[in-house]
């Protein structure tokens, strides 16, 4: 899709969803997640979300993850059951309901990051044994680590907790086999995520995974996979060239409408923020549909007979009849 037409429907975004009859509605950054008795339905909606609010809505960005995530879900099933049940519309993932298990299990593959929390910033600062590794001495930013690492967190509403698996057993966050086989489950996905990555010229770097109890107490992959907003990506074909020059890789930048918000407003604290520039808003979008087509290999292809809320309350109606 070129700028031209996304520039077209520039204004039809999903900035929020009212379907009380699907169950009790839940507002995540980018989703809208409704629970029923024995399912959950997850809208993604295209809110772009920085600076803890949403600073802009990017069209066709929640049809692109939820397609993304599917993609993913549907070529990782022989590794773990997921949590999929069907998709009733570009837009919507209806899933079985799962009891979350509370650590989020994040797999890196290169030593890179600038936040306070980045496995680089803890390197650069001295550190050297993370608990259940030690990398060695002269390691340089954006390097490929010996192998990929299992650095899991907490997951909690204030502050997410970087622990070891040493730590999660020792302090009984959860019953050893089962932090084992996250540890094992994590580190076969990211296997399969970096290999097919690979095959369409991109690196996954760094990502996260979440997994839930089904009703059976199967475990399970549930929340969303190998997305560009729950992972890094770089490309492939120019990473070691840039890398021994000392340059960051090429990836899949959303960070420059963050700048624009925090040379143009206050974003933590102004109570209204400036309108995102269309310009950059349909730029951000044809990444969004850029990054969908190199991983699946498949033209991106949206309905434009009608709204995209229309669209989805169709197509909801047309599930729950045949019901």
């Amino acid at each position: 899709m070129d700028l031209k037409t996304i520039k077209e429907h520039i204004n039809d975004v999903i900035k929020e969803t009212d379907f009380p009859e699907l169950g009790e509605k839940r507002v995540g950054k980018v989703r809208d997640v409704y629970t029923a008795s024995d399912h959950v339905t997850m809208i993604a909606t295209d809110r772009h979300s920085s600076f803890d609010r949403i600073i802009a809505h990017i069209p066709f960005k929640g049809e692109v993850l939820n397609q993304i995530s599917l993609f993913w879900f549907d070529n990782t099933k022989d590794i773990i059951p997921n949590h999929v049940l069907n998709s009733p519309d570009p837009n919507v993932l209806t899933a079985k309901k799962c009891e979350p298990i509370l650590i989020e299990c994040v797999m890196r593959g290169y030593i890179t990051g600038v936040t306070g929390t980045s496995l680089w910033t803890h390197y650069n600062n001295g550190e050297r044994d993370f608990g259940d590794f030690t990398l060695p001495d002269g390691m340089k930013k954006n390097q490929k680590l010996p192998e990929p690492v299992f650095t899991p967190t907490t997951k909690s509403d204030e502050h997410d907790r970087p622990v070891s698996l040493k730590e999660i057993i020792e302090e009984k966050m959860l019953p050893e086999d089962l932090a084992r086989r996250l540890e094992k489950t994590a580190k076969a996905l990211f296997a399969r995520g970096q290999e097919v990555a690979l095959s369409r010229g991109l690196i996954l770097v760094d990502t996260k995974y979440e997994f839930g109890m089904d009703e059976n107490g199967e475990l399970t992959l549930i929340d969303e996979i190998h997305t560009p907003d729950s992972s890094r990506y770089w490309k492939a074909g120019s990473y070691q060239e840039r890398f021994e020059k000392e340059e960051e890789p090429e990836y899949f930048d959303k960070e420059f409408l963050r700048l624009w918000f925090k040379d143009n407003c206050d974003p933590y604290n102004d109570k209204v923020l400036p309108k995102a520039p269309d310009d950059m808003v349909a730029e951000l979008s044809r990444r969004y549909i850029e990054i969908y087509e190199t991983i699946t290999g498949q033209e991106f292809k949206h309905d434009f007979s009608l709204p995209p809320l229309e669209r989805i309350k169709n197509n909801l109606k047309k599930t729950q009849n045949a019901a």
